[in-house]
This record gives C-alpha cells, sequence and structure tokens, in this order.
C-alpha cells in the first residue's frame, strides 16, 4: 500500500474531489482526517465510507481561514494519529458574480477560504513535519489560476493563483525534506458545478479535447500520485488536468 502508516488531512473533504481524494488515500492505507467547516453529515458519512473498508478516519470541523482553527486541527490529528505526513489543501469557495457587481465581502472570503486558508494550513502543517522525517504538500487550484477566462470569478481566479505562487515559495522554503507541489484542473463534476446552465456546460464541453468534464476521482488519482513516493523527485510543480482545453 502506498500510504501504510501515513497521516493524511484533506481540507473540504466532506464531498467532491476532497471527498474522493480522502477514500482513495485510505484505500492506499493512510489514516485520515476529513476536515470539513459545515457538512457535518456529509463529513461524518465520509469518515463511515472509510471505516467500512477497514481503514481509518475521522472528522474536525475547522475553518481554514482561521489561525487558532488551524492550531487545533494540526495538534488533534498529532494527538489522535501520532503525526501528520500529507496534507492536502483543498477547501475552496466561489462567488459567481457579474464583475462589476462583485464585493468587496465575496473577495475577502475567497481570498480568506481559498489562500490564507492554504497559507496556515500549509504553515502549521509544514512546522510539524519539520519535526518528523518530512511530508507532502499538495495544493488544489485551477486552470483559472493559468487561463484567466473567467470575469465572473476573477476573485476565485486570483486567489488559485496565488495558491501556485504559495506552492512554488513553500516547495522551496520547505526542502529538501519536505515536497510541496499542485493540481490545477479543468471543468470536474463537482457540487460546485453542478447549477452551471445547461448550455453553459455544453460550450464548454465542446472546448474539452476529451469532451467531457473529469471525475473527482480522476483528480485524486493525480494528487495520490504527487502524495507518494514516486513523486519524491517532484517539488514546486503545477500538474494541468483539464482533459486538453
Amino acid at each position: 500500500m502506498k500510504f501504510e502508516n501515513k497521516v493524511a488531512i484533506v481540507t473540504g473533504a466532506s464531498k467532491g474531489i476532497g471527498k474522493a481524494t480522502a477514500i482513495l488515500l485510505a484505500q492506499e492505507g493512510a489514516r485520515v482526517v476529513i476536515n470539513y467547516l459545515e457538512s457535518e453529515e456529509d463529513a461524518n458519512s465520509a469518515v463511515d465510507e472509510i471505516m467500512k473498508n477497514g481503514s481509518d478516519a475521522i472528522a474536525i470541523r475547522c475553518d481554514v481561514s482561521k489561525e487558532e482553527d488551524v492550531q487545533k486541527m494540526i495538534d488533534q490529528t498529532v494527538d489522535h494519529f501520532g503525526s501528520v505526513d500529507i496534507l492536502i489543501n483543498n477547501a475552496g469557495v466561489v462567488f459567481d458574480t457579474p464583475l462589476f457587481e462583485k464585493t468587496v465581502e465575496q473577495w475577502r472570503r475567497t481570498l480568506d477560504v481559498n489562500l490564507i486558508g492554504t497559507f496556515l494550513c500549509s504553515k502549521y502543517a509544514g512546522l510539524q513535519m519539520l519535526k518528523q522525517t518530512g511530508g507532502k504538500i499538495i495544493n488544489v487550484s485551477s486552470t483559472n489560476a493559468i487561463n484567466c477566462f473567467s470575469p465572473d470569478a476573477l476573485d476565485y481566479d486570483a486567489s488559485k493563483a496565488g495558491v501556485i505562487t504559495l506552492t512554488k515559495d513553500f516547495a522551496k522554503e520547505l526542502a529538501p525534506k519536505i515536497q510541496v507541489n499542485a493540481v490545477a484542473p479543468g471543468w470536474v463534476n463537482t457540487e460546485m458545478n453542478k447549477d452551471l446552465p445547461a448550455d453553459f456546460v455544453a460550450k464548454e464541453t465542446d472546448k474539452i479535447y476529451l469532451k467531457r468534464f473529469a471525475e473527482p476521482e480522476e483528480i485524486a488519482k493525480t494528487i495520490s500520485f504527487l502524495a507518494s513516493s514516486d513523486a519524491d523527485y517532484i517539488t514546486g510543480s503545477v500538474l494541468v488536468v483539464d482533459g486538453g482545453y
């Protein structure tokens, strides 16, 4: 098993890419922390699914934008499992609002969760990993950070571009013991995208070489690769997973 005796924290793991990643890491032997903020029922459901499959998991409520919450989550993880070996920064929000109707409050919440949350979790998990023999941090960015084709989500685009910058800076700071990388998914069939207009989905699907949105499990497989020893010589990199676009 790739992750036997490893402990992984997956933020925003109650659904979507986060849940798929947590389940996949657990299937490969990891003991997993399911981080959530609002979806306690979904988080507990993910824990139950992992436990039924013979792995170990706990759910921890934590607002990743709050420093005290993040410190507590790291402490709880170490108290319960003994270490933090893998961190998946997946928690994120998006507000699709016409550019000139975008509010400062939406900007702040987006940056707080997507960017500051990634910083805080990386900081405190990184400090714990430095006390250990090493670790892996994988940040979930977006192709929006690279292509910036969505003015209605310019705050999201900016936050995810910031995540790529954080990835490179943390990779340098935490080397050589810890590898830090990012994935940049394109369109994925997640809760975040379930209410997109059908005509918009059709137009976007036509732009994708593979003519479909990704499934969360496909993004999880890329994250799992970066979290494994197979990626020990990869750090500061961004893997685009968009089916061709």
